[in-house]
């Protein structure tokens, strides 16, 4: 099996800014020069998250608004007063959605949806410098 490495660089706004990073995973299976496979992104950091969506302004603003639901920021989150912290929130939105995404690749390309891009999503309370690891496994 042959593995080709990327990795993307990204800053973040935080508070669950969500980025496009689905032609930078398509760049990097671009370099391996692999046609059939499988690519793996992963964000390293316990406050971020990898998922798929239509990422559009009303699917940017649901997916905000659902995770404000799920684990609020402004709940009393034992890992903010342990810690003194502010961004419990951050870790358990990160835990729900996950650090990794895996595509299948079929004649050089990502096998997404019409509509599907794969996003990054930093839930942390501050900006960040953030990175996302590719492999391609073929």
């Amino acid at each position: 099996m042959t593995v080709h490495s990327g990795r993307l660089a990204l800053s973040t706004r935080g508070d669950t800014d969500i980025v496009d990073i689905t032609d930078g995973v398509q760049a990097v299976l671009r370099t391996s020069g692999m046609e059939f496979g499988t690519a793996v992104a992963f964000v390293t950091g316990s406050t971020a998250a990898l998922t798929t969506m239509e990422y559009e302004p009303g699917g940017v603003a649901d997916l905000r608004a659902l995770l404000d639901v799920l684990a609020p920021a402004r709940a009393g989150w034992a890992h903010n007063a342990m810690n003194h912290d502010t961004n419990a929130h951050a870790h358990l939105r990160a835990a729900l959605v996950g650090p990794s995404e895996s595509i299948p690749v079929v004649a050089g390309r990502l096998v997404l949806g019409t509509w599907q891009q794969l996003v990054l999503v930093d839930f942390d309370d501050r900006p960040r410098e953030r990175v996302v690891t590719v492999q391609i496994h073929g």
